[in-house]
């Protein structure tokens, strides 16, 4: 048995899996792929067929980085990803939570999106 952080990682990285074999993003519904740390969260939409990011929003771009590891640096980040995929001419998305719980950050960031427009 490994340590508990090892353990930690490897399930969430068996959630991540279980969820990529069914979750497929298309030009037409791109994949909003969440990535959380302890201090930033970053979304992004990603076409899977070609491979290419259409739209990316984080807490790491500098008008956001106040309050980046709160649930209102999560909302601010959902809002402009919406934006950005209104621009990019997407209004339908599927949802990656990324091995990561829909609590907390995660499920800010989605409301936050939802309320800017997408659907999931």
């Amino acid at each position: 048995m490994g340590t508990k952080t090892n353990r930690r990682q490897a399930a969430r990285s068996r959630r991540q899996f279980r969820v990529r074999k069914k979750v497929i993003g298309t030009p037409e519904r791109p994949r909003l792929a969440v990535f959380r740390s302890n201090k930033h969260i970053s979304v992004q939409m990603i076409d899977d067929t070609t491979g290419t990011t259409m739209a990316a929003a984080s807490t790491y771009e500098s008008d956001l980085r106040d309050g980046s590891s709160s649930i209102a640096g999560a909302t601010s980040v959902g809002t402009r990803i919406g934006e950005r995929a209104k621009a990019a001419g997407v209004s339908t998305v599927v949802f990656d939570r990324g091995g990561n719980r829909y609590h907390g950050r995660v499920a800010a960031l989605a409301d936050a999106a939802r309320e800017s427009g997408l659907e999931f």
